[in-house]
C-alpha cells in the first residue's frame, strides 16, 4: 500500500523502513570505524568501486575496468578478511545493544525474557567509595564491569579470584604496592571475577595525547564488548567512564553513580 508520491515515484510503508534499517546500520558502521584506520581503508575501497563505475559504465574503459573488476570480484570474503575485528565488533553491537531489549515497556509486553537468569545487583556503594578514595589518594585503577558477556577470555589473561565486592578490597587491588595492582579487574555478577587482567587496547588515533594506557584499555574493552569501565588517573586522579568505544572524562560521583543505576538497572 502506497502512502503518497512523489511524482513518478511512489512510496510504500514498508521503503520508509527499510531506509531506517539501513540508516541505522550505516549510523552503527560509521561509529566503529572512525578514528580507526579501517576508515581509510573503507574509504579507499568506495574510490576503487567508483573509479570501477565510471570506467566501465560511462568510459568503457575495458582494460582499466578489467583490472578493478578483479580487485572488486574478491566481493565479501575481502572485506571480512580487511575488517576482521570491525565485523566483529559490529556484530557485537548488533547482539548485545538491542534496541527492544532496552526498553521497558517492550520487555513488560513481548512473551519472551530478554536475560535468561536474573543477575544479582551490583554493589554500586562499594565502587562509588573505592573510586572515591582513590581518586583522593590518585591511585590508578581501571575497573571493567560485565554486562551479558562474562569476558572468561580477558578474565583468564589474570588471576581468578571470584570474591564479593568491597570498598577495601579494590582499593588493596589497585595499591601501588600490591603485585596485582598492573592490570585491570573484571566484575561479573557482583563478584569480583579476576584482577591484573589484560585488556586490548583501542586503535582509535583520535583520541587526545593525555590519554594514558588505562583509557585506551578501557575503551578497548568496552569496543570489543558490551562493557562498561571505569578507570582512575594516578597523575589527576580523575574519574572516567568509558562505553561502547567512547570515553567520558573527568566525572564526579553523582555522575558515575548515575551512569551504574542506567546500565545496571538499578
Amino acid at each position: 500500500m502506497d502512502l503518497f508520491h512523489i511524482g513518478f515515484l511512489s512510496v510504500r510503508l514498508i521503503d520508509l523502513i527499510d531506509i531506517a534499517i539501513v540508516t541505522f546500520l550505516l549510523y552503527k558502521l560509521y561509529n566503529l570505524l572512525r578514528g580507526g584506520v579501517a576508515i581509510n581503508i573503507f574509504i579507499g575501497l568506495l574510490t576503487v568501486y567508483a573509479l570501477y563505475w565510471i570506467c566501465v559504465k560511462i568510459l568503457n574503459m575495458d582494460l582499466l575496468g578489467t583490472i578493478l573488476g578483479q580487485f572488486i570480484s574478491l566481493g565479501f570474503i575481502a572485506l571480512i578478511i580487511v575488517f576482521q575485528q570491525e565485523v566483529r565488533r559490529f556484530l557485537i553491537v548488533l547482539g548485545t545493544n538491542n534496541i527492544l531489549s532496552k526498553n521497558n515497556f517492550t520487555r513488560q509486553i513481548l512473551p519472551w525474557n530478554w536475560q535468561m537468569t536474573k543477575n544479582p545487583p551490583l554493589d554500586i556503594a562499594a565502587i562509588l567509595k573505592a573510586c572515591r578514595q582513590m581518586s583522593k589518594d590518585k591511585t590508578g585503577a581501571i575497573m571493567v564491569l560485565a554486562k551479558s558477556s562474562e569476558l572468561k577470555y580477558y578474565s583468564n589473561t589474570g588471576d581468578i579470584m571470584d570474591a564479593e565486592i568491597s570498598q577495601r578490597l579494590i582499593e588493596s587491588i589497585f595499591f601501588k604496592n600490591s603485585p596485582m595492582h598492573d592490570g585491570a579487574i573484571i566484575i561479573v555478577n557482583n563478584k569480583i571475577k579476576a584482577a591484573r587482567c589484560v585488556l586490548p587496547v583501542t586503535e582509535n588515533v583520535e583520541l587526545p595525547a593525555h590519554l594514558g594506557m588505562r583509557h585506551r584499555a578501557a575503551i578497548g574493552i568496552t569496543e570489543q564488548s558490551d562493557a562498561l569501565a571505569i578507570t582512575v588517573s594516578e597523575e589527576t586522579g580523575e574519574i572516567s567512564i568509558a562505553h561502547e568505544g567512547q570515553i567520558q572524562i573527568n566525572v564526579n560521583l553523582d555522575e558515575l553513580e548515575k551512569v551504574l543505576r542506567e546500565e545496571f538497572g538499578q
